[in-house]
């Protein structure tokens, strides 16, 4: 697999070996699908949605849709060093337990296998509907991201060598924040504002990260609202959603509150 995010996983996996742990319901998908080491999207490869066919080609150079990333681009360099930047490196990790607490904030309630397994299931494979979907978009453009492009610095050092390796456009990234703002949205309505915004800006964080330039951020969007619109059709998703809902209401019900500092996230972001 040459996808640069099946890269990125497969090296958290191994960054997380000797010091995290996945509950036996987690474990329990993991391997059954087609990328090894993660949990199965509801999606078949037969079902998944063609990112190469759905997406406009990205901006070419001399272009004022280039010129436009350029200046968004020149905007978000602004950060560097700042708290924002430093959680734009958090908000690159997407290896579970880890990833499941993302959102917990803008939701109100803890996010873990413990309180909510069926929501943890939840992220973590629509993750790989909305993340690996994009991979036969960015093979075909193969668009050079920003830091290679202008020869700088990341936000996540550690990862610019197989971040390279593969095209810019669209981001997976943004496609999988954008899904869980929404799915979780769905979840809790109540807190609709919070978490879309929270989605926004988990896409923001690869942009200010220089990782991605603004339109791969936007591509990436665009694609996740698609693969919710098709999850919905899939009545295993249906099914978890449900029970994920529930799991919400019944953590709401215990006044459970989240597992992480929230006033530090809302200073970073800005909120």
């Amino acid at each position: 697999m040459k996808s640069s995010l099946l890269m990125l996983l497969v090296v958290a996996v191994c960054a997380h070996a000797h010091g995290a742990t996945e509950s036996a319901g987690s474990a329990a998908t993991v391997g059954k699908g087609p990328y090894p080491g993660f949990a199965p999207g509801y999606l078949t490869p037969q079902e998944q949605l063609d990112s190469k066919a759905m997406l406009p080609p990205p901006p070419v150079q001399g272009s004022s849709a280039q010129a436009a990333d350029e200046d968004a681009k020149q905007a978000a360099a602004t950060l560097r060093g700042t708290p924002r930047w430093q959680w734009a490196s958090k908000d690159a990790e997407l290896m579970f337990p880890k990833a499941a607490g993302t959102f917990s904030c803008a939701l109100g309630l803890p996010i873990d296998e413990g309180t909510s397994p069926n929501l943890t299931t939840l992220l973590r494979r629509s993750l790989v509907d909305a993340g690996f979907g994009t991979r036969d978009a960015k093979h075909l453009h193969q668009r050079a991201r920003p830091f290679v492009a202008k020869s700088e610095a990341t936000c996540t050092p550690d990862q610019e060598p197989y971040l390279r390796k593969d095209g810019s456009y669209p981001s997976g990234h943004a496609a999988i924040g954008w899904a869980w703002g929404l799915i979780l949205a769905e979840l809790a309505p109540e807190r609709a504002d919070a978490l879309v915004q929270r989605g926004y800006d988990f896409g923001e964080s690869r942009r200010i990260c220089n990782v991605h330039w603004a339109s791969d951020v936007a591509a990436g969007r665009l694609f996740g609202s698609a693969v919710v619109a098709r999850l919905h059709a899939n009545m295993e998703f249906a099914t978890q959603l449900a029970e994920a809902k529930r799991e919400v209401a019944a953590a709401r019900a215990a006044g459970l509150p989240p597992k992480k500092d929230c006033a530090a996230e809302a200073q970073a972001l800005g909120r």
